[in-house]
């Protein structure tokens, strides 16, 4: 059974007229059922084929169902066939998402326990000493040609960061057996964990890795779009229950065999590498969702050391607000997914939603049980996004100016280019130190970081 003909189009709540996809009910449906354990996908169809039925025979491409009342069907076809748990969960989804909608509405500031304001504070003094509190001075220093010194102030202040993380894991030892590096999409864990590592070291400390990339589950147990767009940046994507099994048994002085990920192929291969640590090693873990609860569930905090890094820039943009984060790090992702993952920058702009709605539920929350923030971001890498990627986003720019599906696409692509286009350009990367976190992302770090 195919799309129905009787139904082409969904109002959506802001009144938008948006193309009607069955893949979207079932990827819905799969979604609820992967956060109860479940994944079995051809039962999500074949409800989602239900759903479809009800839905033609009680609208038609004249009138159209509200987003809501495609949601109400969805709910009760779960609950009739006998699937209340994934219902339940569904509903306190669809809860949680309108209370969402409510507190933007009103303008809410119920956030600020979720942002480091003394961080940040501390962020933009250095900014306006370096003077590099806006684009404009930044352009300035690049024109008298401090680009180099610009590099080696930034990496100074990120270094000073690891460093005092170091200092205080050191502060506690014989207690932390745990240390975790944890943040959003690309702000810079792996080399900030390989850096800790080396500091800890020095100081010796036994340290041990565990990489938690091969605990993903295979990629076709992962919810599709209506795109053929896989969500992994879910922490259900990850074997929650075998990380906190294996990191258990590691505490105890057990040997474990590690799974091994291949993203070429997006298939996971257990038992395959043994490990096992000493009772004075650190294990390490490098995590997107490592402050997440799940997956440390059961071990004693005071052994756990967390680490919270974030691309803290506090630089103003020629129309006189700050720059986003989140937009760093876009950038950021897209020149490594397409150097190391094979991915065209267009498929991390679409698939950006993704990590932006999983950051929101799973990561900002949990900033305040972190024992040390790290600021990530380096003024300097806007003049080299500015030259690798300016025309790029200008192309997304017009490709998705009305495309109905593409919205955030287009908004994201648009602020973005805005943004990069009132920076001056530099395109000697040669100037940035081989040391820099930020080669992480476009190339040529000292560190193994792939």
């Amino acid at each position: 059974m195919t799309d129905s003909p009787r139904l082409t189009h969904v109002f959506k709540r802001d009144g938008t007229y948006v193309p009607y996809s069955r893949k979207r009910i079932s990827n819905a449906i799969y979604r609820a059922a992967v956060a109860m354990g479940g994944r079995d996908k051809d039962k999500s169809e074949e409800l989602a084929i239900a759903v479809e039925t009800i839905l033609c025979n009680n609208y038609s491409v004249e009138h159209p169902p509200m987003v809501e009342e495609v949601q109400d069907i969805v709910e009760k076809v779960l609950i009739e066939k006998g699937h209340a748990t994934v219902a339940k969960h569904f509903i306190l989804y669809r809860a949680s998402q309108n209370d969402k909608r409510k507190a933007k509405l009103s303008k809410s500031t119920t956030h600020q326990g979720k942002i480091p304001y003394q961080k940040i504070y501390e962020v933009l003094v250095w900014a306006s000493d370096h003077d590099l509190n806006s684009v404009e001075k930044l352009n300035q220093r690049i024109a008298r040609g401090d680009f180099r010194d610009i590099c080696l102030e930034s990496d100074a202040a990120y270094e000073y960061d690891v460093q005092a993380a170091a200092q205080l894991i050191t502060e506690h030892d014989g207690e932390t057996r745990i240390v975790v590096v944890a943040g959003p999409s690309s702000s810079g864990k792996t080399t900030t964990t390989r850096k800790l590592a080396h500091y800890l070291s020095e100081k010796g400390l036994g340290m041990v890795e565990l990489n938690i990339d091969h605990y993903f589950f295979d990629l076709d147990l992962h919810p599709v779009d209506e795109f053929g767009d896989h969500d992994f940046e879910t922490p259900q994507a990850l074997d929650l229950v075998l990380i906190n099994q294996h990191v258990k048994q590691l505490l105890a002085g057990e040997q474990v065999m590690i799974p091994k990920y291949d993203f070429a192929t997006g298939t996971r291969a257990l038992n395959q590498t043994p490990m096992q640590v000493k009772p004075t090693d650190i294990i390490l873990i490098d995590s997107l969702h490592g402050l997440y609860g799940q997956m440390l569930k059961g071990i004693d905090e005071s052994s756990v050391f967390k680490v919270y890094i974030e691309t803290l820039l506090q630089m103003k943009g020629a129309n006189g607000k700050f720059i986003r984060w989140t937009d760093l790090r876009l950038m950021r992702r897209m020149i490594r997914d397409e150097q190391h993952r094979a991915y065209d920058p267009r498929q991390t702009l679409t698939h950006w939603h993704y990590v932006r709605n999983a950051e929101l539920r799973n990561i900002l929350p949990y900033i305040h049980t972190a024992d040390y923030i790290i600021n990530g971001a380096v003024p300097y890498e806007l003049p080299i996004m500015r030259n690798r990627l300016f025309e790029h986003f200008k192309q997304w720019e017009q490709d998705y100016k009305d495309d109905p599906r593409r919205v955030d696409a287009y908004l994201r692509a648009k602020r973005v280019r805005e943004m990069l286009e009132s920076i001056t350009p530099v395109a000697d990367e040669s100037l940035i130190p081989e040391t820099s976190h930020f080669r992480e992302f476009i190339g040529g770090s000292i560190y193994d970081v792939h």
